[in-house]
């Protein structure tokens, strides 16, 4: 299993995960493959992400239930370097997981692959543009790149995927 460090400010950190890792990680993940944590199956996790994307690409919708108020303050988890909490729960997501969509983890992965693929697009293309959140209201693609990155990293965790490299500062060379 590959050690993967966590830098929420890197950007090319961020881009390896969301460009390869994941695409790498997902090709080893199973049906029956079981969560370190949480209730997901591994078909569900992966169409929770290729959600996610959609989202940022606009391609799927929500409301976000936070009060406008809040939403800067809790936004600053967006640039601080910790992870996912294990006991996150999407408020959109209260009653539960939707149904799956796709026919096969394989499906559903390769539809997240071309969704994140689109998602790069946009960001090249139209940078301004800014799509809901459930947790941090209409954001723009750099936020949504940091979100995908902790999203993406807490759910490749939870799966055993990846493993998460020391937190140790890094020697300056």
């Amino acid at each position: 299993m590959t050690a993967i460090p966590f830098d929420v400010n890197d950007s090319r950190i961020r881009e390896t995960l969301l460009r390869r890792t994941v695409v790498d990680a997902l090709s080893k993940l199973r049906e029956d493959t079981t969560p370190r944590w949480g209730k997901m199956t591994a078909q569900q996790m992966v169409e929770h992400l290729l959600w996610a994307c959609e989202l940022s690409t606009g391609r799927a919708q929500t409301d976000c239930p936070i009060p406008e108020a809040q939403r800067e303050k809790i936004k600053a988890f967006l640039h601080d370097d910790r992870p996912t909490p294990r006991e996150f729960a999407n408020p959109v997501l209260a009653a539960g997981l939707p149904p799956l969509r796709y026919g096969s983890l394989l499906e559903a992965a390769a539809a997240l692959a071309a969704e994140t693929d689109r998602f790069f697009a946009q960001a090249d293309t139209t940078p301004q543009v800014r799509h809901m959140h459930p947790v941090f209201g209409p954001i723009g693609i750099e936020e949504w790149a940091r979100a995908h990155f902790k999203h993406v990293y807490h759910h490749l965790l939870q799966f055993g995927l990846i493993a998460a490299e020391s937190q140790e500062p890094r020697a300056e060379n």
